[in-house]
């Protein structure tokens, strides 16, 4: 089998540069309440074979000063068409880098990933503020 191109990326995934994700100014950071943001259409490539992984991705978070930007959110999100890598990995790579951008209470990223080879795939990684 052909090396994939994409192989090398997993253990550089923390470092890999992605775009901005802009964020708001919360109105109501004195009070609990959860955002979520459904992107049906998220695509990657799997870095062993080459071929694109689909995936419904699901964010949902309690905001502290700041919200995230949709727009952004899109554009970010794009990026990953062309980018091999796990399943595992962009789930907490997306993670990382909304906490990073809008520092929430806590937030969650599910990516529910189509079936391939008759297995399905759903990840789930959280964060909490300590």
């Amino acid at each position: 089998m052909k090396r994939s191109s994409y192989e090398g990326l997993q253990s550089k995934v923390r470092r890999l540069k992605t775009p901005v994700v802009e964020t708001w100014k919360n109105q109501y950071p004195d009070r609990d309440y959860v955002i979520t943001i459904d992107i049906p259409e998220f695509t990657c490539i799997c870095p062993k074979t080459g071929l694109p992984d689909f995936a419904t991705i699901t964010i949902r978070y309690i905001p502290g000063l700041l919200c995230v930007e949709l727009k952004s959110l899109k554009y970010y999100t794009i990026f990953y068409r062309n980018v091999g890598i796990f399943n595992e990995n962009v789930i907490n790579k997306i993670l990382d880098d909304l906490v990073k951008a809008c520092k929430p209470r806590w937030m969650e990223i599910v990516g529910e990933f189509n079936a391939r080879g008759g297995i399905k795939t759903t990840v789930k990684a959280e964060y909490k503020r300590e």
